[in-house]
């Protein structure tokens, strides 16, 4: 039974998933470069932790929700990483989003060291997170998954075992394209009718009693047309995430020309300074 539980990562959506575990009664222990996050945690009665090792040793289950690659890397490393710290039999559990690469050399360096491993990236954005309502994307054994589910319903909603490790970050890159080209269709099609001579509240109305009609398009459309761009997820994860798609598909030969060209809008949005935006804000790059 899972009872001592490690945090790393309190980030925007991080933080929210951290105090959802709460809930649950665990006795977690958090840690985060930045201490104003750790601070927050502290506060509702978490351990905050000097140190990522720290904060891994002697757990039963090590969440990590790092959207740094690098960082990631780190701190799996052999020098001065949390991996080492980790005791046989414990649960990594990696909720970022990553590259199939780095997915499958955690695998490898868990198993080296009797490490049981989920990839198990979240889809959703701060307001699910605050709310419990993620949607999360799972991949390994079915065993070990049935170790860790009950903590993860806490932060989320929907559970959803896709496959074998690897599978969840593939599954992923699906989610990334999918959301990404919505939210540019979306732009393109604000922008578009603007042109035409129509308000964003005239053309949200039709778009949302249609067949087009979707929960992504609803809420980023209204808000958009109300001028709000309050961040709910980094316009930089997006692209990041949509580079990830690339490489992937160059990988399996995939044909994705309609991704090529989202991809350089949000490019384009990068070069302008809007990767800490929400991820809406790509429709200002095409009112310039």
């Amino acid at each position: 039974m899972i009872k001592k539980i490690g945090f790393i990562g309190l980030g925007t959506v991080g933080k929210s998933m951290a105090q959802n575990l709460f809930k649950g009664n665990y006795k977690l222990t958090v840690y985060d470069s930045r201490k104003g996050a750790m601070d927050e945690l502290a506060a509702l009665g978490a351990i905050a932790a000097s140190s990522s090792v720290e904060a891994a040793r002697g757990q039963d289950m090590v969440i990590t929700v790092l959207p740094d690659q690098g960082e990631l890397k780190q701190m799996l490393s052999t020098d001065g990483g949390f991996l080492a710290a980790l005791d046989p039999g414990t649960l990594l559990c990696d909720m970022g989003t990553h590259s199939l690469e780095i997915t499958k050399e955690i695998e490898k360096l868990a198993g080296q060291r009797k490490i049981q491993f989920l990839d198990a990236p979240v889809w959703g954005t701060k307001e699910h997170a605050a709310h419990g309502l993620l949607t999360i994307l799972v991949g390994g054994d079915s065993s070990v998954v049935s170790r860790g589910r009950e903590v993860l319903t806490y932060m989320g909603l929907n559970i959803l075992h896709v496959g074998a490790v690897g599978d969840a970050t593939r599954m992923k890159f699906v989610v990334t394209l999918m959301q990404s080209h919505l939210m540019e269709a979306l732009a393109e099609s604000l922008v578009f009718g603007e042109r035409l001579g129509f308000s964003n509240d005239q053309i949200m109305e039709v778009l949302d009693a249609g067949g087009v009609a979707s929960p992504l398009l609803h809420k980023k459309g209204r808000s958009v047309a109300r001028g709000d761009f309050t961040r709910n997820l980094a316009l930089k994860y997006v692209y990041e995430g949509l580079r990830k798609v690339k490489e992937a598909a160059d990988i399996t030969g995939a044909r994705l020309p309609a991704m090529e060209s989202v991809l350089d809008v949000y490019g384009e949005a990068m070069a302008d300074g809007r990767g800490e935006e929400d991820f809406s804000a790509v429709i200002k790059v095409l009112k310039k």
